[in-house]
């Protein structure tokens, strides 16, 4: 846990890695707090010494907790990036069923840093809450399913929620460019996003 991998740089498995390891620390100091509570219940300890063990566990449970908010948004990234990955591979080989996966906004091709600021503050001024911003340009994930991702946004939103909904009108009208994927493979609603820019290109 306390290997500085940021989130744009978590793999799936190395976000598991992290939920595995975070759950080893908890347990063991759960142990510890369980041993230093029965001595202090059999009067070997005192009740004072309680307190340093019950710090460690606490912050042993909120590292847990940070493991499995870290190792959701790696896998949701991951459906995402599985989800393009299948749009460009539809496209090549049926075009006309690609729109079964996506809608593609070319827009005016411009996507930079400033607008996606104006995009966000537009966001949480309709909704009062901050964009849920799953990638932000390149990630691990996406370097290793081939993708060059920088300049690209990926928004943890389906496309026909009410949400996904007023982001795609706002992004239309503007001119800015996104792909709307429904799901990655048909039938399954996995990997349902918003991809604000233009569509990744191969490294």
């Amino acid at each position: 846990m306390h290997k500085n991998i940021t989130q744009q740089d978590l793999t799936e498995d190395q976000a598991d890695q992290l939920v595995a390891a975070a759950g080893r620390r908890f347990e063991r100091r759960k142990v510890a707090f369980d041993e230093a509570k029965k001595l202090i219940e059999a009067g070997v300890a005192p009740q004072l010494s309680l307190g340093t063990f019950l710090q460690n566990l606490d912050f042993a449970r909120k590292e847990c907790d940070l493991a499995e908010t870290r190792a959701k948004i790696a896998r949701e990234v991951n459906d995402m990036a599985r989800a393009e990955e299948a749009l460009q591979a539809r496209m090549l080989a049926a075009p006309s069923e690609a729109p079964i996966l996506a809608d593609k906004f070319d827009g005016n091709g411009v996507f930079t840093p400033q607008i996606l600021r104006r995009v966000e503050a537009a966001f949480e001024g309709r909704f009062g809450h901050a964009m849920p911003v799953s990638a932000n340009g390149e990630t691990a994930v996406h370097r290793a399913m081939g993708f060059d991702h920088r300049g690209r946004v990926d928004v943890a939103l389906h496309p026909d929620q009410a949400e996904g909904v007023w982001l795609r009108e706002f992004l239309a009208a503007n001119g800015i460019p996104f792909i709307a994927f429904r799901q990655a493979v048909p039938g399954k609603a996995t990997g349902a996003h918003i991809h604000i820019g233009p569509m990744s290109t191969r490294l």
